[in-house]
C-alpha cells in the first residue's frame, strides 16, 4: 500500500510544470498531501526477553492448537521472498519452543503440544528442500551443473563406507603433517576392526529376527 501511494505521489510531482509563476496552491493541482493521507506503518518492535517465550495464555495450559507443517508442495508456489521472510518466522518460532522446552525442564513440568517443535523443524527441512531445488535448476540452466558442492565417498575407520562433503583449506592435505598424523585410516587386516564388524553383523542379524518375531506374533 505504502508503495502505491509513493509511485501516486511521483506521477503527480512529474506533472507539475516547471514555471516560476506555478504554486503548489494552484486549482489545476490539488493538495498532494491530501490525497495521500496513507501514511507507513510498521507493526510494533519488540526488543524484549518476551521474544522468546510463549504466549501468556498458553502458560500452564495442557494442549495449544496448531496447524500443519509446511509442505513441498506448498512451499513451491511461494516467492523468493516469500521463502526468506517464512524462514525467518519459523527460527523465531523454533527459538521461543525450545526456550519454553528448556523452561518447562527446568520447572520439572510438562510442556504442552511438543509435535510444535516437530512440525516447525519439518517445516524448515522442506524449506531448505525448495531452495535447493530452484538453485539446482538455475545452475543447471545457467553453467550445465547443479551448484551442489562435491562430496567425496570414502571408508570410515570402522569399515562402513561413507560420504563427505568437500572444503576448501588454505592448507592442501598432502602438506599438512598434522592433519595426515591425526588421520585414522582404515585397515581392514586390522583384528579390532574385524571383531567390530562381526558382532555390528550379529547384532543387525539379531534385529532381523527380532521384528520377524514380532510380525509373526501380531
Amino acid at each position: 500500500m505504502a508503495h502505491t501511494r509513493l509511485s501516486q505521489l511521483f506521477r503527480v510531482v512529474s506533472q507539475i510544470p516547471i514555471s516560476p509563476k506555478f504554486s503548489i496552491c494552484d486549482s489545476k493541482f490539488p493538495n498532494i498531501f491530501s490525497t495521500l493521507k496513507c501514511s507507513i506503518s510498521t507493526s510494533t518492535k519488540l526488543c524484549d526477553l518476551s521474544e522468546f517465550f510463549d504466549a501468556k495464555e498458553n502458560w500452564g495450559a495442557g494442549e495449544v492448537k496448531s496447524g500443519r507443517s509446511w509442505t513441498k508442495d506448498d512451499l513451491r508456489i511461494k516467492s523468493n521472498e516469500d521463502l526468506h521472510k517464512l524462514w525467518y518466522v519459523l527460527l523465531k518460532e523454533r527459538n521461543m519452543l525450545l526456550t519454553m522446552e528448556e523452561e518447562a525442564k527446568e520447572q520439572t513440568k510438562f510442556f504442552p503440544s511438543p509435535e510444535r517443535l516437530d512440525k516447525v523443524q519439518d517445516s524448515m527441512k522442506n524449506l531448505e528442500e525448495v531452495v535447493r531445488e530452484r538453485n539446482k535448476a538455475y545452475y543447471m540452466l545457467e553453467t550445465g551443473k547443479d551448484g551442489e558442492r562435491p562430496v567425496e565417498e570414502n571408508i570410515n575407520p570402522f569399515g562402513f563406507k561413507s560420504t563427505r562433503k568437500l572444503y576448501e583449506f588454505p592448507v592442501p592435505k598432502q602438506m599438512n603433517k598434522k592433519w595426515q598424523e591425526n588421520r585414522v585410516q582404515y585397515n581392514e587386516n586390522d583384528k579390532d576392526v574385524q571383531d567390530f564388524q562381526i558382532k555390528y553383523r550379529e547384532k543387525n542379524t539379531w534385529k532381523k529376527g527380532e521384528r520377524r518375531r514380532e510380525i509373526s506374533i501380531m
